[in-house]
């Protein structure tokens, strides 16, 4: 055996197994028996965050830890076990990390120090972060946000004006992460993030959406009226917008677009999501195939129901190593060459909804009401090739790659 394949392995390292074994009992414990019922109240379950906080889990410090976990694999492995529990709970867990990536990726130092611990808070105090860059008219099409941020000198303030919308926490998150045009001719690349403080003036909370899936987790509009935030809530600065939109006027590239920056450190993370939704719905699949019985015999001893079970479960395990390659490499430094980000989440995605299909159908018509979590894990499911880049843009982007040409 030569020495790159004995260095390389697929094999968890102690710490993540540990990390795993642990979030993984949280989410049997804790999540699941809780999930039809937060489900049906569609309302964020404070109580479970709180039993999270009060064990670290829902804390700065733990998703920061596995955020650079020198693998790369800490927040997949973590996010896997969360869903794997309840997607709607687990979006109330994660939801305010999207936030703080988009400040990890862009911000300084000193911004990071500030605002990331305002979008946890701690046992008994918890906090909420929110990322707002959809809106009514820019879902997809980042380069329509409308929503203007403008320059006063005199007081060295930006002033917000806008609606967002599909936004996570959105108007109850403490800390909200809004992208905002500052030179509408310059299309997407004259976009920048901005950090609207708690209690800031000027913001609240529009439509409350209900939804199909995810009902745990709290998505709304926010409204930005006149909303004025310091010079320093400008994620990365001053001086590095100006020098970046000057670049992009000179003709130079001018770096990667807000948001679009913050979702593809993400994709990963959200493929882990849908692998944790997919897994979940397989091996309830399949421990019902050995239990239930028609005609004398499990079902699961019919090939019509173990190719499903097979296939679900290749399905699984193909989602997720594209999911870990991703996250490693965004963790190592390797470019998404081949949009690698958008495989995963692609993949995750697709495979969530249709592997929770055809749990349903295993189930018959159990599966079909809410007495079996199925029903719920397939409405959850969905979301996933729509959110943070629809499976459209997905193959659009990989297709770009693969082609060499500007698909459009």
């Amino acid at each position: 055996m030569n020495d790159a394949a004995a260095g390389f392995s697929l094999e968890l390292s102690n710490d993540l197994r540990e990390m795993r074994d642990w979030v993984h009992e949280f989410a049997a414990s804790v999540i699941r028996p809780a999930a039809a019922e937060w489900d049906r109240r569609e309302q964020v379950p404070w109580p479970i965050l709180e039993e999270a906080a009060a064990i670290g889990l829902y804390s700065l410090d733990f998703f920061s830890t596995q955020f650079f976990e020198e693998s790369g694999l800490g927040i997949p492995v973590a996010y896997e076990e969360l869903f794997w529990g309840d997607a709607g709970i687990g979006l109330s867990l994660v939801g305010s990390t999207l936030a703080a990536v988009s400040v990890v990726s862009n911000g300084t130092p000193e911004q990071m120090g500030e605002w990331l611990p305002q979008m946890f808070g701690e046992p008994g105090d918890l906090k909420l972060g929110a990322f707002c860059a959809s809106e009514p008219d820019a879902g997809s099409d980042v380069a329509a946000i409308r929503t203007r941020a403008v320059y006063d000198e005199a007081s060295d303030e930006w002033v917000i004006n806008g609606v967002k919308t599909w936004a996570t926490n959105g108007g109850i998150a403490n800390v909200h992460v809004v992208v905002a045009t500052v030179d509408p001719a310059l299309g997407s690349r004259g976009q920048a993030s901005f950090i609207v403080p708690p209690g800031t003036s000027g913001l609240s909370m529009g439509q409350k959406f209900l939804k199909h899936g995810v009902r745990a987790s709290h998505t709304a509009e926010v409204i930005l009226d006149d909303v004025r935030v310091p010079s320093r809530c400008l994620v990365g600065g001053k001086e590095k917008l100006d020098h970046r939109l000057a670049q992009v006027r000179e003709g130079g590239r001018g770096g990667e677009q807000a948001a679009m920056k913050t979702f593809e450190a993400s994709r990963p993370s959200v493929a882990a999501m849908a692998v944790g939704v997919a897994r979940a719905a397989t091996e309830f699949a399949t421990e019902y195939s050995r239990t239930r019985s028609q005609f004398g015999r499990p079902i699961g001893q019919n090939q019509g129901v173990a190719f499903q079970l097979a296939d679900m479960a290749a399905a699984v395990d193909a989602a997720r190593l594209l999911t870990w390659r991703a996250a490693w490499m965004a963790r190592t430094g390797k470019p998404f060459e081949r949009a690698e980000g958008s495989m995963s989440k692609l993949v995750a995605g697709e495979t969530a909804v249709r592997v929770t299909e055809q749990a349903i159908q295993i189930l018959g018509g159990n599966g079909y009401t809410r007495e079996y979590p199925v029903e719920r894990w397939h409405r959850d499911a969905k979301i996933f090739t729509i959110f943070e880049g629809t499976s459209e843009i997905q193959r659009m982007l990989i297709g770009r790659t693969v082609t060499g040409l500007d698909v459009r």
